[in-house]
């Protein structure tokens, strides 16, 4: 008889355990300019590198390392202004490794969209994070997470593996307007879930 695997779960940090700048190393695993996988539209997808949430069944493992891929650049920055320049380009999403855990990064892309854009690109950001977790974490995160539009919230967990999910990989994850749950003080589920 087959003996059976045990569950494995991710990590979990107390709160501010696990800051930015003690483990980023601002490198970027990839950059996809216009794709219509990651948030709603087309997007231009950044993947930051390194996470320590080390999720079990986790589709972009790579990415985990914080040594994985290239620095962040000027160019890189200037290359991604210029994708998202194009009208059919709804907004730019973070995603990686754990883009709260790369602030430097991410901060920095975010208020130059902000500072080129304005509001008329949205941001979505994907993190490990839970919304409670984010409310009890360091300014960085705070102050990235106030400044974008979607986060798409929580570990990814094999055992709530769902892959008809929209824009998530596990059903615990939620969809969640930032501004409006902000606002409310209190977490807003985005208004076009479907399921």
């Amino acid at each position: 008889m087959a003996k059976e695997r045990p569950i494995r779960f991710p990590k979990n940090p107390k709160p501010k355990e696990w800051l930015a700048e003690d483990h980023s190393l601002q490198y970027i695993a990839d950059y996809k300019p216009f794709n219509f996988v990651d948030g709603e539209g087309v997007r231009c997808s950044l993947y930051v590198s390194g996470c320590l949430f080390n999720c079990p069944g986790c589709y972009n493992k790579a990415a985990q390392n914080f040594h994985y891929g290239q620095p962040y650049s000027q160019e890189l920055e200037d290359q991604i202004i210029e994708d998202l320049d194009h009208d059919y380009v709804q907004g730019l999403t973070l995603l990686g490794g754990e883009p709260f855990l790369n602030t430097q990064v991410c901060l920095k892309i975010i208020k130059r969209v902000r500072k080129e854009f304005g509001h008329t690109k949205d941001i979505w950001s994907w993190s490990g994070y839970t919304w409670e977790e984010l409310q009890q974490e360091s300014y960085d995160k705070l102050e990235m997470l106030s400044l974008i539009d979607i986060l798409v919230d929580g570990r990814f967990l094999e055992g709530q593996k769902d892959l008809t999910l929209q824009f998530r990989g596990s059903a615990n994850q939620r969809i969640i307007d930032v501004q409006k749950s902000l606002k409310a003080n209190q977490v807003v589920i985005w208004d076009k879930l479907v399921h």
